[in-house]
């Protein structure tokens, strides 16, 4: 077996999350804040852990329903994060603007800025969404390396 191949194979198992928060309400970030913290709902069962850089992350976890104000701050953070990432869009804000949809300060859906693999609907959504979405992430993901 090769290096790179050994390497993928230990990468496999331990992607890292990063969150982005796109002017959210933080209702979503409450319970993304509840998948890392509560072990009833901990994220790390699946093998994955909450990273501080975008540059370690490989799934990133965006809420919020875009607003005009971090737009290009978004952009950046996205950037950092190495391919092959995964993106996932948590709340309903993300998917389609969510209550916020029809304000002039709103860029959502998301999906015209990023490209979105997994949606996890909810206002907010609950743990168990958002660790199935991760779930989906990772396998997304594993398919990609």
């Amino acid at each position: 077996m090769t290096v790179l191949a050994r390497l993928k194979d230990m990468a496999a198992r331990s992607p890292w999350l990063y969150r982005i928060n796109a002017g959210s309400c933080n209702g979503c970030d409450v319970e993304l804040a509840t998948t890392a913290l509560i072990p009833r709902y901990d994220v790390e069962r699946l093998g994955c852990q909450y990273c501080g850089s975008p540059r370690h992350a490989d799934i990133v976890l965006i809420t919020g329903p875009l607003t005009k104000h971090v737009l290009e701050a978004a952009k950046r953070v996205y950037a950092e994060i190495p391919d092959p990432k995964v993106t996932v869009a948590v709340g309903v804000c993300p998917i389609s603007g969510g209550i916020f949809r029809e304000s002039y300060a709103v860029c959502a859906p998301i999906d015209g800025y990023f490209p979105v693999d997994v949606n996890v609907p909810g206002c907010p959504p609950r743990p168990q969404a958002i660790i199935e979405g991760v779930a989906k992430a990772i396998a997304v993901w594993r398919e990609r390396l």
